[in-house]
């Protein structure tokens, strides 16, 4: 098979850029791993590698190139599918071929993913001030996959589909990496990996102009990632290659989730366009947003931060004198009730081809799992909400570990009351004691059990510990 011939306008560039690829590819014996999202910067890498790569001889394909795809399993659901599908076309046609390419989903662990730490740790939704999700839900899944293959292969080049026209930010950061004499940078971060950016000096016209002139190597129509940009900015463009050419936008891709926007417009202008079923997703991540908001703060997360101490707002608000820590349980509670919900009305509303999941089985038992152990929900609510959201028995475990439940609480809340005793320390000394039990070593439970006495349990209309507040803020 040969390569289409693009617009004569830039032809020389494409041509420039096949060139450029075989040349660093042919340099050195490290493998390449190619970061691929399927939007329209690193599709048009990928097949400038793809075209680069059949034009070598086959004996001179002597390394692997890896094609890695973050799912952060809170994508929209019509992105996960378009992506899922192209992962599996690009490792069909690659062998069909006889190409070195493979292509690998990476996600992060069940640990990091959002939903664990969001519904079962109570991380408050991202913000440009707290945006704990990039790291964990991108990066690490990524360098992870990359770190792999530096141990295996000594070191690697990661091939991104990054523009210097993008920002001057960019544009200055991609400079000052860039190593003497050599296309190639070094990785911020990760030692022994390098960097190249093929399509560094395309314009977003060159970029289009090649996905429409040259046909995808991987056997993906272009014109559907058009129409997925058309669909997700509301009709606005770029380039128009011809009159019977529709506009599309230079919105980006991501989480449904994301609420470090104020306003998600790729998601709504797909609702507008057509795909009014994603329109449930949308009202949780409004409903997400509104969390942010100063008096909402103050309703759904408590006054206790991570660590178990109370921090004073530098210059004082006599409404909510509190730097606020995670989510309160009971709005994380509340909020997987709405989150199921809203898959169930997804599911519902859904063309019949669309899989919908938002949250996995090993999430959810994970929530439970933190619920129950670390945040003292010993009437177990989880199997209930699930329950009634989606009109199921979730599938449990078998739990052979002894557990405190509803009455034993009462029955304790009743004594803390009597001798003016937290009841949320009382569960947490005897979930600590649990914890402990049956090791052979207990040198560490005197610790513990201090750690668990340093931390605030006094509630937050305590007038001792608004005293202290006041006396806090007054001495800084």
């Amino acid at each position: 098979m040969s390569q289409p011939e693009p617009l004569a306008t830039t032809a020389t560039l494409y041509e420039e850029s096949l060139e450029e690829i075989r040349s660093v590819y042919l340099a050195d014996e490290r493998p390449w791993v190619i970061g691929f999202s399927g939007g329209k910067d690193s599709t048009v890498a990928l097949q400038l590698v793809w075209y680069a790569l059949r034009g070598l001889d086959p004996s001179e394909r002597h390394k692997p190139v890896y094609v890695i795809s973050g799912d952060t399993q809170v994508e929209t659901p019509v992105i996960v599918d378009y992506l899922t599908a192209s992962l599996e076309m690009i490792n069909e046609h690659a062998k069909a071929e006889g190409l070195p390419i493979s292509a690998h989903k990476v996600t992060p662990d069940l640990g990091e993913s959002f939903w664990v730490n969001l519904l079962g740790k109570g991380y408050p939704a991202p913000s440009s001030r707290f945006r704990w999700c990039t790291a964990r839900m991108k990066i690490s899944p990524a360098n992870r996959f990359i770190l792999e293959r530096v141990a295996e292969h000594g070191e690697v080049v990661l091939l991104l589909g990054v523009r210097s026209q993008e920002s001057a930010t960019r544009a200055q950061v991609m400079s000052l990496r860039r190593i003497k004499d050599s296309l190639l940078s070094r990785h911020s971060t990760l030692p022994n990996a390098f960097v190249y950016t093929p399509i560094r000096d395309y314009s977003v016209d060159e970029v289009w102009q090649y996905l429409l002139q040259v046909s995808n190597p991987w056997g993906r129509d272009n014109n559907d990632l058009l129409a997925l940009y058309r669909n997700s900015s509301a009709g606005e463009c770029p380039l128009v290659v011809d009159t019977s050419t529709p506009s599309c936008g230079s919105s980006r891709f991501g989480c449904w989730v994301c609420t470090v926007v104020t306003k998600d417009k790729a998601m709504e202008a797909m609702v507008d366009n057509g795909d009014e079923w994603l329109e449930p997703l949308l009202e949780l991540r409004d409903f997400l947003a509104d969390t942010q908001n100063p008096k909402r703060k103050v309703e759904v997360r408590q006054h206790v931060r991570k660590n178990g101490g109370v921090m004073p707002k530098k210059y004082g608000d006599k409404e909510d004198p509190f730097v606020r820590g995670p989510y309160t349980l009971e709005f994380c509670q509340e909020l997987l009730g709405r989150l199921l919900t809203a898959e169930r009305r997804v599911r519902e509303m859904a063309p019949d081809d669309q899989q919908v999941q938002l949250i996995s089985l090993e999430e959810l038992l994970e929530i439970r799992r933190i619920w129950r152990y670390e945040r003292q929900d010993w009437h177990d609510r989880l199997p209930a909400i699930f329950k009634e959201a989606t009109g199921q028995d979730l599938e449990l475990p078998l739990d052979d570990q002894a557990f405190l439940d509803g009455e034993d609480e009462a029955l304790l809340g009743g004594l803390a009351a009597e001798h003016d005793v937290p009841l949320g320390l009382v569960k947490k000394l005897i979930d600590t004691e649990r914890d402990m039990q049956g090791l052979r070593r207990r040198a560490k439970i005197m610790d513990e059990i201090e750690g668990t006495l340093s931390q605030e349990w006094r509630s937050e209309g305590d007038e001792t510990l608004l005293q202290e507040m006041e006396e806090a803020e007054a001495a800084a």
